[in-house]
Order: C-alpha cells, then structure tokens, then sequence
C-alpha cells in the first residue's frame, strides 16, 4: 500500500518515465529547429542583409539625384536596383529598391511597371508608404484608369494624415480626378475633406474655390 501511494504521489515522473522515446525525440527535434533558425538568421540571412545594403548604396546616391537609368541598370562598376532585387531576394535592401524602381520607372513614363514595383513594396515608414501609394495613382492616372487611381490617391490622403502637404495633396488629386469624371458632388465631398482636416495646408486654402465653381456649375 505505501508504494502505491508513493507512485500516485508522482505522476509527472511515471509520465516521463513510460514516455522518454518520445520525449527525447521532440527535444532532439526542437534543438535541430533552433540551431536551424540561428543558423539561417546568423550565418546566411544577415550576411545577405549586409551585401544587399552595399550592392544598394550607390543606387540609392542615383536616385537621390534623379538619374533614374542609372538606378535601375547600374554604371557599369556598381549594379543597379533591379540586380538587388534579383540577387537578395527576400532582404530589406531588395524590398527597398523596389521602392526605387518604382519610382524610377514613373519618372521615364514606364508606368504599368511603376505600378509593379510599388504594389510589392510594403514599409513601416508612413511618409515613404503614402508616397508609393500615390505615385501609383499618378501611373494610374497617366494610364486614364481614373477609378484605379482615385483609390490610390485616397489610400495616400489617409495613410498618413499627420503628414498636411502629402495627405492633402494626394486627397486633392483624388478630388480632381472625381470632377474630371463628372462626379462633382463627390469631389465637393473630397473638397470639404481637405478644407476640414487640413486647413492651414495650400490645398485647404484652395478648396472653397473649387468648391464654389463646382455649386454653380449647371
């Protein structure tokens, strides 16, 4: 009687006893799993980040003074954003310049592969992810795809409200496009949006102006 009452004082211990095979396999398998992940991240993702960054840092000095072929392709010495992407898929640097030839591509009218680049881009920095989504209204708009490029310009107004000279600007774009399309109560909308919420901004001080001519329209 004392030893039975001495087992049922420990199961956890009969537990482990009657199940190691398997404990010590799935300990085994969890060491494989962390050496595994430290590996990758330590011994081959980091050292990627690292020659990403370099392969990005004359690239990003092109696009800092608008050369945007340069950017893209390269100066025959130093490669451009498009190898980045290629060469270091996956690390921040590739995602970077495909911000870059986003942005490149628009400013040499290629604008579907504008579009391309920057709806694959993603970043935490609002200011920089309000200017891709605008940039592809603007390719949209270039494109005449007028409703393509409303929603974008709406994504950039929205994105980073703080932000007056960028918000309004993209919301009065959006609001542009809106009476082009003969949709003038939605633009009056868009107007007063801007005159509300960024009053102090050029686009706030505008908007009774468009507001007005659009009221006495016929």
């Amino acid at each position: 009687m004392s030893d039975l009452n001495h087992q049922d004082k420990h199961p956890f211990l009969d537990f482990v006893k009657n199940n190691q095979k398997a404990l010590t396999a799935t300990l085994v398998i969890a060491v494989v799993l962390i050496a595994g992940f430290f590996g990758y991240t330590e011994l081959y993702q980091k050292p990627r980040e690292v020659k990403a960054a370099d392969a990005l840092f004359t690239a990003e000095k092109y696009f800092a003074i608008d050369s945007s072929n340069l950017v893209l392709n390269g100066d025959g010495t130093n490669k451009g954003v498009l190898f980045v992407m290629k060469e270091f898929s996956g690390t921040n640097a590739a995602n970077l310049a495909k911000y870059y030839a986003g942005i490149s591509y628009f400013k040499t009218n290629d604008f579907n592969k504008s579009i391309e680049y920057l709806t694959d881009f993603s970043t935490s920095a609002k200011q920089v992810q309000a200017i891709a989504f605008g940039t592809i209204g603007d390719a949209y708009a270039e494109l005449k795809k007028n409703e393509d490029a409303i929603t974008y310009y709406k994504k950039a107004g929205a994105h980073f409200p703080e932000e007056e000279a960028i918000s309004s600007e993209y919301l009065f774009r959006a609001a542009s496009l809106l009476e082009l399309d003969g949709k003038g109560d939605e633009a009056i909308e868009m107007y007063k949006d801007i005159k509300a919420k960024y009053p102090k901004s050029e686009k706030g001080f505008m908007a009774d102006k468009y507001i007005n001519r659009l009221k006495v329209q016929p």
